[in-house]
């Protein structure tokens, strides 16, 4: 490879605001921080930039059920984000927000050049309407049957099941989520960005900056004129509005990527560096890291957006799988829908980078966490083969040869060629994102280590000839040493500790070629353990309950049975009303709870907390009418406000049924 030094902007795709990370989405952060961290080991100058992705319906839906401000909610998202990426060890050198100033003057400016290229049109076309509520309804304000695969309760944008994208119009059996009427179909102008005047530029661009078989299916595109894309949306909207069009408001896909943008600006005034050094420059490179489910985005919308606006455009996107767990789907219900947190609570950081840098390639095929593979492959080849070397060979010398290092013995030295022989091998893997290739020729060191420490057994001549002894640890060492450099882009944390143990600083890949000989060495500290099953078996029930709900003891006092009988004037002051869900969704930290908004016809939602969490999944309850009692004084929880009651029936079995009226009924009606 080159000697000269390279300058690189890398990114990944922005996680969203409106939820947790989890542990398909680190697939793509960890092989993206596995390839900077490489890079800036061989001296390049690379930047690795991200941030929350904030705007957009699911934000307001969700800050608006739980009474707080958009931006508070972002707020929130943004510390546990980036609490768990610290944790596990991604090392961002800015991470920001698409909510910022740098961003929206970039949205702007992008935008007015796109209008100026005559590339920006406006049509009418027809939008749903909540006349109850009198505002036309972006696509999570709407659900439906999704008109493709007829799976029901999906949102107006695109269908959890197919994977189909539509416009909100074409949902089957519409309802607003705000207050479960059906809506109406109403005009509103709009704004397109339209790709057909980019078509040579993109038939140009796709093949050469995205991989074979993602270029073939983007170029299906091109067999008739590329359709135009609207880029905005009508208020309420969280987001920005745009310039010239009171009212309209960029569609979350517009600023997301210019985001990445936005986020190196507030790098660059931050480090005083100059943004065009980086993403206008000719000899700068440029990158994306994304999955194969925004493709489109980025490799269409994307480097038309930014040619029309005279910006550099990606040297590649670079694209992967999705993540599978045991073979399947990662699934709620089967506890392999893992949190970063609910990992992090049970295993190390390190075993899971280890397990995916054995996996992952420069495919988009999806990758496979298989649980016992995981334990086997972390146990056998992490600890058993590579940690085990200097584990043994460190405090063997520490404990019986005060912690001097010699000199390597012959057949040492001749290992440690071997080993530094493979150097442009791995770092070729390393470049190409054939992570799991790098992991094998590591592998196979580890191996060809523990055969010569095996044969040359230094506690057994230890005590006859302890400097035959020493030479042998010596030389197990520095092969251990190699090792650890190698593995640094994948174990950071761990090869710092290495570093440690020779009194050494932080490696560069060219510190392969340097001896510890003749030198005393630092006591040993821990580096890795064993995974034990029980722990994954603790994760992976944690993860299941965290999407299930208690059992029925716990939801007895929600539901306590009358005590003592009351009179009819009494039982007359209960004011029960017909409701309809408007929202639903679990209590984080809340065994049994979820948190309901309810409509009970007079403009003012309820939210009611009820503790039937195990009974309903809350994205079933929206649209259903359920009985409520509206007269319920307040009561203030630490999850916020409850304004009210849900009428449920249990059986003796625990089980537990919530009321609802027959098909028909009025929302505010009263239950007689």
């Amino acid at each position: 490879m080159s000697e000269t030094k390279r300058k690189i902007v890398v990114t990944s795709a922005l996680p969203y605001a409106n939820g947790d990370i989890h542990i398909g989405h680190l697939v793509e952060y960890l092989q993206t921080d596995f390839w900077v961290r490489f890079q800036k080991m061989r001296g390049n100058e690379c930047l690795y930039i991200c941030a929350d992705d904030t705007h957009g319906t699911p934000i307001m839906v969700r800050s608006r059920n739980e009474g707080i401000t958009p931006e508070e909610l972002i707020a929130r998202s943004y510390t546990q984000h980036v609490k768990d990426f610290d944790d596990f060890q991604v090392k961002f050198d800015h991470y920001g927000s698409t909510n910022c100033d740098e961003n929206r003057v970039l949205s702007e400016q992008i935008f007015k050049a796109m209008e100026v290229s005559g590339a920006i049109t406006a049509r009418i076309q027809p939008q749903l309407f909540c006349k109850k509520d009198q505002m036309f309804l972006p696509d999570r304000f709407v659900k439906g049957v999704c008109p493709k695969c007829a799976a029901e309760n999906q949102y107006g944008d695109s269908c959890d099941v197919c994977g189909e994208t539509y416009a909100a119009e074409e949902l089957k059996d519409a309802s607003c989520t705000l207050c479960g009427s059906k809506p109406i179909t109403r005009d509103s102008e709009h704004l397109y960005f339209e790709l057909e005047p980019s078509r040579d530029f993109l038939k140009e661009w796709i093949p050469t900056h995205t991989a074979p078989e993602m270029a073939n299916k983007l170029l299906e595109w091109f067999d008739e004129p590329l359709r135009g894309w609207c880029i905005s949306r009508d208020e309420p909207y969280f987001g920005f509005e745009i310039p010239g069009h009171p009212g309209k408001f960029f569609y979350v896909w517009v600023d997301a990527p210019i985001g990445y943008m936005g986020s190196l600006t507030e790098w660059c005034a931050e480090t005083g560096e100059s943004f065009d050094d980086w993403w206008q420059n000719k000899d700068a490179e440029l990158y994306h890291f994304i999955g194969k489910d925004i493709v489109r985005f980025h490799s269409l919308f994307w480097p038309a957006m930014l040619k029309t606006a005279g910006f550099k455009t990606p040297d590649q996107v670079f694209v992967h799988g999705f993540l599978t767990v045991n073979g399947e789907k990662m699934s709620k219900s089967k506890g392999t829908f893992i949190k970063a947190r609910t990992y992090l609570d049970h295993l190390e950081a390190q075993d899971l980078r280890f397990y995916y840098a054995c996996k992952l390639n420069s495919t988009p095929d999806d990758m496979d966490l298989n649980m016992d593979d995981f334990i086997g492959r972390v146990n056998s080849d992490l600890v058993g083969k590579i940690t085990n070397l200097v584990s043994r060979g460190a405090q063997m010398l520490h404990k019986r040869l005060d912690g001097d290092c010699g000199t390597m013995d012959e057949e040492g030295c001749k290992l440690c060629e071997e080993a530094r022989s493979r150097s442009d091998k791995i770092a070729k893997h390393y470049e190409d994102r054939d992570f799991n290739k790098a992991m094998v020729e590591v592998r196979e060191l580890a191996d060809l280590a523990n055969q010569y420490f095996d044969t040359a057994a230094p506690w057994k001549s230890i005590k006859s000839d302890p400097e035959v002894a020493r030479s042998v640890m010596t030389s197990i060492l520095n092969l251990f040493r190699i090792l650890a450099i190698y593995l640094q882009p994948v174990l950071p944390e761990y090869s710092a500790k290495v570093a440690q143990l020779f009194n050494e600083e932080p490696y560069a890949w060219s510190d392969i070629e340097k001896k510890i000989e003749s030198v005393p060495i630092n006591k040993y500290a821990y580096l890795a353990q064993r995974v034990e099953v029980d722990a994954v078996t603790k994760m992976v029930e944690e993860s299941r309950n965290s999407f299930a709900a208690p059992p029925a003891e716990a939801v007895a006092p929600e539901i306590e049975p009358v005590k003592e009988t009351i009179d009819f004037e009494t039982f007359s002051k209960m004011d029960l009303r017909v409701a309809t869900v408007i929202s639903a969704e679990a209590v984080e930290k809340a065994d049994k709870l979820l948190r309901v908004m309810l409509d009970i016809g007079d403009g003012k939602p309820r939210q009611v907390f009820a503790g039937i969490k195990k009974y309903y999944d809350p994205e079933k309850l929206v649209g259903r009418q359920v009985v409520m009692v509206a007269n319920l004084a307040p009561r203030k929880m630490r999850f916020g406000l409850s304004e009210g009651m849900i009428v449920a029936a249990g059986n003796p079995d625990g089980d537990l049924f919530v009321v609802s009226p027959d098909t028909g009924a009025i929302p505010g009606a009263g239950v007689k």
